[in-house]
This record gives C-alpha cells, structure tokens and sequence, in this order.
C-alpha cells in the first residue's frame, strides 16, 4: 500500500481565512459591521503568547478589529470576572476568547460561563454545548469544527461511516462526536481506559485521536484506508540532542501513514485550521448579534 494522503491544515486554514475575508468584507460593505474579536491572556504563558500573537495578526488580516487584554499572573478571579463583564458590554465585540490554561488560582468554569454565550467564539459555553448535542443552532468549538471541515474535503459525505474518536475532553472529543452524528456517521467514543481500545480504533473509517499521549496510537491500531485526524499536540526530547525538543502527535505518524488512507500531520494539520475556524465563528457571531445574514462561507 502507498503512503497516506497528507491532509494539508496550512493549505486548508489559509483558504479558509481568504473566504472568511472575502466574507467580513461583504459584511462591512452591506451592513456596516466591523467583527470584533477580544482575546484575554493572563500571565506569560509563552505557547499562549505565541498563539495569541497569530490570533491577533490573523484577525486583522482578515479585516476584523483585534482587542488584546494582557493581564499579569496575579490577576484575581474578580478582576478577570469585571473584564468579561465589560466586554460582554461592549457592542464593538462581537467574540471575547479568554486563553487556557489560566493560573491556578482562577476557576475556568466559572470564567468560562462569564462569557455572553452568543459571544463565545470559542464555543466552551455550556449554553452552546446543549445545542450542538441537541442539534441547535449555536457556536461550535473551533478544533473539531476545523476536524469536520477537513474530513469533509477529504471523504465528501460522511454519511454511514464508523468513526472512533479517542479521547473525551469537553473542548474536543465530545463536540467532536456531536458534529459526527449530525453527519450521520456511527460513532464511538473511546478513551486510555477503553478495553481493548487497538480493537475499537481499527473499526474506524474515521479516527480523530485526542488523548493528550505522545504517539499511543499505532500504526498496527489503524485499518487500512482510514482517514486519521491527529490533534494531539506533545513537545518530546529529540533524540541526540540534550535540550531540544519536537513536537509530535497523539497517533505514530511514521507508522500511521504507511496504513491510513489519509492522515493529518503534526504539526501543520489540525492547529492551523482551529485559528481559521475561530475567525469564521468570529464572523458568525457578528452577524447574529446584528440579525443579518452570514455570507456563505
């Protein structure tokens, strides 16, 4: 058997930004609006500065308005609770995205559910949880809804396929199984306690790995011509040299690609197209907040 395809993320987020742009400019010319995306950044995280600094140099590439909140490490809940609550306030945001992890002192939770639901660009509300899993109309997490989009090029219909998905966070394996259902597909979701769980991924014609482990899904657990989504994202040691590191997957690519029909690396898979997706649910937000109809998009 051939290599897998390689299911270029960068090459999907860039075009996928381009019609989001083409979108927000339509928007701005018809009704005025300008989307506002606020990002909030406590502490000095620095994988959390680096990805906010795309996020604020893609969201105004797109033509869309960036708010930036740095706030320091010793930031108490209350103050990080006044300034949602502002932002919430505010008409010129439209989507207000508070970055994780947040410091230990600071409940995520309670954050999290500060935010106006229609402006959770994000999509963690659990207001907007119950209407993916009940099959309304709200705003999905960008991870798994930028997981979806990529399948869809790759496969078209999804329609009567098995689909395994490893892990069962509420940011990516729940929401992704909700957005596989509504395509019709069987779903399972599995986990590191699942018995036999080599078993259950080689069921799968779609397997969306995102269990956080380095590598634990091999190639031996992949049934041929499956299409793989890796989400996981782990910094491991380089061999032969002290100090550096690489970043890898939650599925053995080496292995992996030698088996799959499809796969997408890591990195430059699944993690460009969640900023992308963040922009469309920006838009989205927008919109609907100034009950117009979004562009197709």
């Amino acid at each position: 058997m051939t290599d897998a395809r390689i299911i270029d993320g960068k090459a999907s987020a860039a075009a996928l930004r381009a019609r989001v742009a083409r979108a927000a400019a339509e928007v701005e010319r018809a009704h005025g609006i300008v989307p506002g995306l606020a990002v909030v950044l406590v502490g000095e995280n620095p994988a959390s500065q680096v990805y906010v600094r795309n996020k604020r140099k893609q969201t105004i590439e797109a033509g869309m308005r960036s708010f930036d909140h740095t706030l320091p490490a010793a930031t108490g809940e209350a103050a990080l609770l006044d300034l949602i609550g502002r932002l919430n306030r505010d008409p010129a945001v439209h989507g207000i995205l508070v970055q994780l992890p947040l410091p230990g002192h600071i409940d995520p939770e309670k954050v999290l559910d500060t935010i106006d639901s229609a402006k959770d660009v994000d999509g963690f509300h659990v207001i907007n949880a119950g209407r993916l899993a009940t099959g309304g109309q709200g705003l999905v997490p960008c991870t798994p809804l930028g997981c979806l989009m990529m399948l869809k090029d790759t496969l078209g219909g999804l329609g009567g396929m098995e689909a395994v998905i490893v892990g069962r966070s509420n940011i990516v394996g729940k929401p992704m199984a909700a957005l596989l259902l509504r395509e019709n597909c069987t779903v399972t979701v599995a986990h590191s306690r699942t018995r036999d769980l080599p078993l259950v991924c080689r069921r799968a014609d779609i397997l969306v790995a995102a269990v956080g482990r380095p590598e634990m899904i091999r190639g031996g657990w992949i049934k041929p011509g499956a299409a793989v989504i890796d989400v996981g994202i782990n910094r491991v040691p380089k061999q032969g040299e002290p100090g550096k590191h690489r970043l890898v997957g939650d599925v053995c690519f080496a292995e992996a690609v030698t088996v799959a029909g499809a796969i997408t690396p890591v990195p430059g898979g699944v993690g460009p197209m969640t900023i992308a997706c963040l922009l469309m649910n920006a838009l989205t937000a927008a919109c609907r907040q100034a009950g117009v109809e979004a562009p197709e998009i």
